[in-house]
């Protein structure tokens, strides 16, 4: 299979679960909107947000660094072997730190104690997200796995909604069906790499460990830097404001997302692709960084322009509350500015090696949050929350791209022939 056509397969693979990403949101929001109201709805959202931070955890920086190293590996079954096993058994036992600093919180925090139940059932999306090495099937470019194992996932979660949940009681039943769709498509991802693939587990030596986690530092700490200002703000937003305004800016926020998960599937396919690249041309590599730059900015400035000036149409079709109408307004510059983003730092800041520059921009961008956090939320809520994400992402976004700028590494400069 020639590269071109194994992008255009991996893509479209790809592609098809993300359409399920936009569309199982506007379907499943709608509803529980309207059978649990939106207090229930903000406080399964804070749950997910407050358990993302463990997400976060696990995921370390094994997402980009664990995906290059399977890349470059994908010929040696015996190394491949031991990237597998080592990343598994780390994440593993970030696992269990998580899950006993869960426990510590839920006994000693009364905001967490008086709905333990709801975060210990939501942390099954930890263990599900651990059981499944996107990474690895990212590396050998099997896109259409991963799709497929993420439909499963998206489906189990939507039928046992629109079964099990028929009323404001049955509210538990969302965490244990999102967890439970997590670690579903995890179970069948192990099974697949050991019995498909030829890999098995081995025993890692000290030094893979701390290869892995020496490697991923700088991008596990761009990460926990970069949840300052995306999950923190439904977290930050929960501490000041009742579930239902945390109900009224997550449901919004979830609608940009799904605009959003349109670009996930270039990002996926194209990086493992660009590493390699790299590897044999740079002036290769930034050719094809251009063309993605353009597509990406038409593409996302449609979707940004579409989300502001329909806003009110997509609220009255989708939620029916019109009190989401001005924080998805806000919010509708998000697809275009993450899109960007998305270029700017995994594809060409992880790519070329500047890790820790970008860890660096990411502090500054956290500072400049949390600065704003503290002027705009407790006095404006759920809107000062939307700027706060707004502007945060927007002023992360114009460092890498002074970044990049003087690094000779123009993406956004067309020089197509």
């Amino acid at each position: 299979m020639s590269v071109k056509k194994k992008l255009v397969t991996n893509f479209v693979s790809l592609a098809s679960v993300q359409g399920l990403n936009f569309i199982l949101p506007l379907i499943t929001i709608p509803y529980l909107l309207h059978v649990l109201g939106p207090d229930r709805v903000g406080l399964i959202n804070f749950a997910q947000a407050f358990i993302q931070y463990f997400i976060l955890f696990t995921d370390y920086g094994f997402i980009f660094v664990a995906t290059r190293d399977i890349s470059l590996a994908r010929e040696d079954n015996k190394k491949l072997s031991v990237i597998f096993s080592t990343v598994m058994l780390v994440r593993t036992l970030l696992m269990l730190i998580s899950f006993i600093v869960l426990i510590v919180l839920l006994y000693t925090v009364p905001k967490f104690k008086a709905d333990s139940m709801i975060y210990i059932l939501t942390f099954g999306m930890v263990l599900g997200n651990v059981l499944f090495p996107i990474w690895f099937f990212q590396g050998i470019e099997k896109m259409k796995t991963i799709s497929i194992l993420n439909a499963i996932s998206k489906v189990i979660f939507t039928l046992g909604i629109f079964v099990f949940v028929t009323d404001e009681s049955k509210f538990m039943y969302v965490p244990i069906f999102n967890s439970l769709g997590y670690i579903a498509i995890g179970i069948i991802a192990i099974y697949v790499i050991t019995s498909h693939h030829g890999i098995h587990f081995v025993k890692p030596s000290k030094e893979d460990i701390m290869y892995q986690l020496k490697s991923g530092w700088h991008i596990f700490v761009s990460n926990i830097m970069t949840s300052l200002y995306t999950t923190s703000n439904v977290f930050i937003l929960g501490f000041f404001a009742s579930n239902t305004i945390v109900g009224y800016y997550s449901s919004a926020e979830k609608v940009v997302k799904a605009v959003l998960s349109i670009i996930t599937p270039l990002v996926q396919t194209v990086y493992p692709h660009l590493s390699r690249a790299l590897q044999e041309s740079r002036e290769a590599a930034i050719a094809l960084l251009h063309k993605v730059f353009l597509l990406v900015t038409v593409l996302m400035a449609t979707l940004s322009l579409f989300v502001g000036i329909f806003a009110a149409q997509i609220v009255e079709i989708v939620f029916k509350y019109e009190e989401i109408t001005p924080i998805l307004q806000i919010l509708a510059a998000f697809p275009l500015i993450l899109g960007w983003a998305n270029v700017f730092a995994i594809l060409t800041m992880i790519n070329f090696d500047y890790k820790k520059e970008l860890s660096r921009i990411y502090i500054a961008a956290s500072i400049f949050s949390v600065i704003l956090m503290f002027l705009l939320i407790p006095q404006f809520k759920q809107y000062g929350t939307a700027w706060t994400a707004v502007l945060t992402e927007a002023f992360a976004t114009s460092l890498m791209a002074i970044f990049l700028w003087k690094k000779g590494i123009h993406v956004w400069k067309w020089r197509g022939k």
